[in-house]
């Protein structure tokens, strides 16, 4: 990814609200940002319960999506996230929606994924050694490639565009 200030964080956002933006809290290390290793940027907000933010490059601009994860829990004992590919235990994984973007968004649309609840999937497809005893791992390269292309997928059906 390219390198970003505040301002072009809070502007790439296709799917929020001038209220909504206002409340976007960077995450705390943002200006120690290793842009150069980055493939995308996903953070939860601190102050808001349920919020989570995801930053993409699209076309060469960065494009972000506000998040919103589902309250519950499953009773399942693992589960996968549908962005690196991981599994985890359950509780580990959550459903995030976000509104469309524009007319469909205002009219109440969105579209939701399960993720990693704490959006760390940058980190958890660079990890060598699987997280579960019967996860096939693929290599790390592949990994990064696929939760990139998975990630702006989820991105462009929040900005209704279509593969």
């Amino acid at each position: 990814m390219h390198a970003m200030t505040e301002d072009e964080l809070r502007d790439s956002f296709v799917n929020a609200a001038p209220d909504e933006l206002r409340l976007v809290e960077p995450p705390h290390d943002f200006v120690l940002t290793d842009w150069d290793h980055l493939d995308f940027l996903a953070w939860r907000d601190p102050r808001t319960r349920g919020r989570g933010y995801l930053v993409a490059e699209r076309d060469g601009r960065p494009t972000g999506i506000v998040l919103r994860a589902a309250d519950g829990s499953s009773s399942a004992r693992a589960a996968l996230c549908n962005l690196c590919h991981t599994m985890q235990p359950a509780d580990q994984v959550a459903l995030f929606t976000a509104r469309k973007a524009g007319p469909a968004g205002a009219h109440g649309d969105s579209v939701g994924t399960y993720m990693c609840a704490d959006l760390s999937c940058h980190e958890n497809v660079r990890l060598a050694a699987p997280l579960a005893p019967n996860e096939v791992r693929a290599s790390v390269d592949s990994r990064i490639d696929g939760t990139r292309r998975r990630t702006e997928a989820f991105i462009d059906s929040v900005c209704g565009v279509h593969a």
